[in-house]
């Protein structure tokens, strides 16, 4: 198979997944730093190398309500948001998974306001982590096209919506080696849309969105619940299926020079690549150090995570995003949850660090290395929760 080697950003790269996928519909409105992934797309469409009817709406949630309908009808559907646009999709999320349509979402990750913002944090996407999408988060270019290729397929296996992510200028706007994936090989491995009803089918009408009280909600949001189980079966077989095919296989993490390590970090998104480097230098130096990457944020692989964690001795994880509840950030209330009943709990505390799109360094990483390091051999955290870059 010829893959083809070009220069991309992540907002191209999903731009050209998008095109490849060549859904029914795509409905969206513009937002920094995210206009990019649709504006391109709009290009694909103006030019007729691709079947998609473009809907620019009058607002997110007026694109996403679109979306909704679409998908509703029968067609294979997807957009593109960040941030403030996806907080203002945060009804129709909810609507979308209940209604268990495989809508996909390109969102780039941006601060919620306020103070409003444009650069990157987690705190957009981590603000919708329990409305029943699917969420991936992507390292690089590359992942992002992988990423967006996949979750269409995903999302058809179980009829859940799903976001793909990317992390705001760091990724979205940074040119990088990307492959690209011949168009007949990704539509023949996403294969023909799998749509779970067609409204638009008269011969089986059916009543879609009805008011649904005491009687039978509770039933209704159980299957939902089922199916986000059912997902990590999917994003497994997905991911083998894709690394059969085309050469890089996925699963819910990635494990770098875990192997005899003590001491780990666990990250997600562009600063998991920081850290690879950071882990490189100190394996040099002799540390035992590694790097554990959560790619697929739901559903969420806790009995994997537990088993491979429960032998580190010191874990740091790195949130991008605070949880406002006093005790941390997202990522490190389920870490801690996973780990909670192995027999021997590693020693857990949190990083906050790259708000409002701050830098981390190598050398913060080095810092947290060296940090968890002491844990380890003093059996004691002194800190439990530590805010890296911020200012006294």
């Amino acid at each position: 198979m010829k893959k083809i080697v070009v220069a991309k950003t992540g907002n191209e790269a999903m731009a050209e997944a998008m095109r490849q996928i060549n859904p029914d519909v795509v409905a969206a409105y513009p937002i920094t730093p995210a206009t990019e992934v649709v504006q391109i797309f709009s290009g694909f469409v103006a030019d007729g190398r691709v079947d998609t009817e473009f809907v620019p709406a009058e607002s997110e949630h007026s694109a996403l309500s679109a979306c909704v309908g679409a998908a509703a009808a029968g067609g294979r559907v997807m957009t593109s948001t960040a941030s403030q646009g996806l907080a203002l999709m945060h009804e129709v999320l909810f609507i979308a998974a209940g209604l268990r349509l495989p809508i996909v979402i390109c969102e780039v990750n941006r601060a919620l306001a306020g103070p409003i913002n444009i650069h990157c944090d987690h705190s957009d996407t981590m603000a919708s982590r329990d409305s029943g999408w699917l969420q991936i988060y992507s390292e690089n270019s590359q992942e992002a096209y992988d990423n967006t290729i996949q979750a269409m397929k995903i999302a058809e296996k179980v009829f859940l919506p799903a976001i793909v992510s990317v992390d705001a200028f760091i990724i979205s706007h940074s040119m990088e080696r990307l492959e690209i994936l011949p168009d007949d090989e990704v539509r023949s491995f996403i294969g023909e849309h799998r749509k779970p009803y067609d409204l638009l089918d008269i011969a089986h009408p059916i009543t879609l969105g009805g008011l649904d009280l005491q009687d039978y909600f509770f039933e209704h949001k159980r299957q939902e619940i089922e199916a986000m189980k059912e997902a990590k079966t999917a994003v497994i077989e997905v991911g083998k299926e894709f690394g059969e095919k085309f050469g890089t296989s996925y699963g819910f993490f990635e494990e770098y020079r875990m192997d005899g390590a003590d001491i780990a970090i666990i990250a997600l998104g562009s600063t998991a690549g920081t850290s690879k480097v950071v882990v490189d230098t100190l394996r040099a130096k002799g540390m035992k150090v590694g790097l554990f990457k959560i790619r697929v944020f739901r559903p969420f692989a806790f009995e994997e995570i537990k088993k491979s964690l429960e032998h580190i001795k010191a874990i740091g994880v790195l949130d991008r995003a605070d949880g406002m509840s006093s005790i941390g950030g997202p990522v490190f209330h389920e870490i801690r949850s996973s780990l909670y009943e192995s027999e021997k709990r590693p020693f857990i505390t949190n990083y906050i660090y790259g708000l409002g799109g701050r830098d981390i360094f190598p050398k913060d990483i080095e810092t947290v290395y060296r940090e968890l390091n002491e844990i380890a051999e003093k059996d004691e955290v002194k800190n439990l929760i530590n805010y890296i870059g911020v200012r006294e």
